[in-house]
């Protein structure tokens, strides 16, 4: 895996302001370095040494080096493209798939993204005609963002690149915040640095005559089949599960794998006898860590398996170092368990592969069940549910109350992906005037149009696919990983694989039996039955725990009574809600740490708070800002949505 940075343009100190600008991204890349410049452009790259050991340096050329290319990820059938390119007369100078992209790119163009199996995210150059091409792959697998500065165009794999370059003003976007509140994670194509956009996924962009254009080239389109039976279901599943492992272990270095209790890591390390996998977890028996199952499953299939119980000091002293790697809040309490596990992975391997994208295409949430629990109920006239729903609404936290709410609504209205925070009503309460307060139905609103005559369990999907996915899911396994230095790799988020997962009709995937049915019983051909059809887990964090202990809850208590949080927050709301937590009274956990995520990014980010690993009761005992905090502009009323 690699770092790609660079900027269009003339700058004081062009070669000193690429190299810190690259530098910066070193974990992403620890092997090599290189950076390629000319009149137009500066192009930086690191590497992470993975195919091609020997000659697979960066920037690479066409013949005439007319083309100049840095990439980050791989390509799985480059053999087969470069075996196309040679026929039709390209002259290779490397055996690393790299080269097929700036071959293929002279070849085909835009159209070259389509023939691709991989993950990715590239920049090519054209020193002919001075354009910049870039491109992210189709699920959003590999990060790009890009901002302008003073007619410069500047793109990077991490955002914190791009804050190197000289004349970039950072702001804080508190329209970002706005939807941040609503999600937990970063669900528009803006970044919370005011003017940096993220490149959504399956689009690609170019940069000529000083103007941006952005096309989207693929569509992740689901199309149910209702007359495939069930046995042509699971064994197309197992058939291109199975070929898209082969392909995502096509490596120079030793592959590893991760390792929980479930079935999607499990399925994925069933191909893996006779090598390495990784498990975390916490103290607490079972809820808190499936190590116990891992290791089961690990003898039952015969690997070399390796596990670590995360510490609470641990997870506390490390949580502004993850907020820093991560370049954008993320409330995600998983990110730190992954964040170890790379951690000890990379004690063995430089690769791993890791169950990602399974519950999205194959319908794995059990929040997937929703529809079919409302649907007697959704049955009443709707004027009467809506009725119903505005009694509820006004009634204290009681059984019943959230059923009674959300069947009064649509799908569109009441799902906004599978993580949902504060509602519009809290968030009045919560943010200062001065923070923008718009419905997070903004954002979905646009990506529920594309998938209109689909059934509702295959909305959720497409929905989460294209926002839940890239925003939390994808952000935080590239960032944790690569902030250890390992490639990790997502063979269920194969194009192939989903075309098979796109024609599944929902009785396949969402029925009363359990959740990604199909898959289960494709899995159920290499593993144990107990494992093929355990309910999901994932790493559990024990949080709401650690929130009612003395330690864990002054710590956030003075976040929430900090300056830096009287700047956002009405903190009379938020030290509510952490001793309504605290007593008992209400599990608050997961909009505390939402709240606390954020303001140990921006404490770092934006006061200038270490970020290196250290006790967190001293995190905010500076107490006030280092420097003063810029927050962006007033015009902020336009959302731009994650497409």
């Amino acid at each position: 895996m690699c770092g790609i940075v660079g900027f269009t343009g003339e700058v004081i100190d062009r070669d000193a302001v690429i190299k810190t600008m690259t530098d910066r991204i070193t974990h992403r890349g620890p092997d090599s370095s290189g950076i390629y410049t000319d009149d137009g452009i500066a192009m930086g790259f690191r590497r992470l040494s993975i195919i091609d050991l020997n000659t697979g340096d960066q920037p690479i050329y066409n013949e005439d080096k007319s083309l100049v290319v840095t990439f980050n990820g791989e390509i799985y059938n480059y053999r087969e493209l470069r075996k196309i390119l040679v026929e039709k007369g390209h002259q290779f100078y490397t055996k690393t798939d790299t080269e097929v992209l700036v071959h293929g790119f002279e070849e085909w163009g835009e159209d070259l993204l389509c023939k691709l199996r991989g993950m990715f995210a590239f920049a090519i150059w054209n020193k002919k005609d001075g354009t910049l091409f870039l491109a992210r792959d189709y699920f959003g697998i590999k990060p790009l963002h890009y901002t302008t500065v003073n007619g410069h165009f500047i793109y990077a794999s991490e955002i914190k690149s791009i804050l190197d370059f000289p004349g970039f003003e950072k702001k804080l976007n508190k329209n970002a915040l706005n939807h941040y509140i609503s999600f937990e994670y970063p669900a528009i194509t803006e970044t919370f640095f005011e003017g940096v956009s993220c490149l959504p996924p399956s689009h690609c962009l170019w940069y000529r005559n000083g103007k941006v254009e952005l096309h989207r080239y693929w569509e992740p389109k689901f199309e149910p089949d209702e007359t495939m039976t069930e046995e042509e279901a699971v064994s197309q599943i197992e058939a291109v599960f199975e070929d898209s492992v082969a392909a995502h272990r096509i490596s120079d270095v030793e592959v590893g794998c991760l390792l929980s209790g479930g079935v999607d890591s499990s399925y994925v390390a069933s191909y893996f006898s006779g090598q390495k996998t990784f498990t975390v977890g916490f103290e607490g028996g079972a809820k808190y860590s499936e190590i116990g199952y891992a290791q089961e499953l690990s003898e039952k299939i015969g690997t070399e398996h390796h596990y670590h119980v995360i510490t609470p000091e641990e997870y506390w002293g490390n949580f502004r170092k993850i907020q820093y790697f991560m370049d954008q809040p993320l409330a995600d309490a998983s990110c730190v368990a992954l964040y170890f596990v790379m951690k000890m992975a990379r004690q063995y391997v430089k690769v791993v592969l890791s169950g990602e994208g399974s519950d999205e295409l194959f319908g794995g949430y059990n929040i997937y069940h929703e529809p079919d629990d409302l649907a007697s109920y959704q049955r009443l006239p709707r004027g009467l549910r809506r009725a119903l729903g505005a009694v509820a609404e006004k009634m204290p936290a009681v059984k019943g109350r959230s059923f009674l709410i959300r069947g009064s609504k649509t799908l569109e209205e009441r799902f906004i992906g599978n993580c949902s925070m504060f509602s519009m009503a809290e968030k009045k309460r919560l943010l200062k005037e001065n923070i923008p307060v718009t419905a997070p139905q903004l954002v979905t609103k646009p990506v529920y149009e594309r998938a209109q005559g689909l059934d509702d369990v295959t909305k959720m999907q497409y929905l989460d696919i294209n926002v839940w996915l890239p925003g939390d899911i994808l952000l935080k396994a590239d960032r944790m990983s690569m902030a250890n230095s390992v490639e990790v790799r997502v063979p269920f988020l194969d194009r192939r694989v989903f075309e098979v997962a796109s024609r599944l009709p929902r009785r396949l995937k969402v029925n009363a039996k359990n959740t990604k049915y199909a898959l289960r019983e494709a899995a159920m051909r290499h593993l144990p039955e107990e494992t093929a059809q355990r309910k999901k887990l994932g790493f559990p964090v024990p949080i709401r725990v650690w929130l009612r202990e003395d330690k864990y809850y002054s710590i956030v208590k003075s976040a929430f009574t900090s300056e830096t949080a009287e700047q956002f927050f009405n903190t009379d709301f938020l030290v509510d809600l952490l001793d309504a937590h605290r007593s008992g009274k209400y599990d608050n956990s997961r909009k505390i740490w939402t709240i606390f995520a954020f303001l140990v990014w921006y404490d770092v980010y934006f006061n200038g708070a270490s970020h290196e690993e250290g006790d967190m009761p001293d995190f905010f005992s500076s107490g006030k800002a280092k420097q003063p905090a810029v927050v962006g502009s007033e015009d902020s009323e336009k959302v731009p949505v994650n497409l």
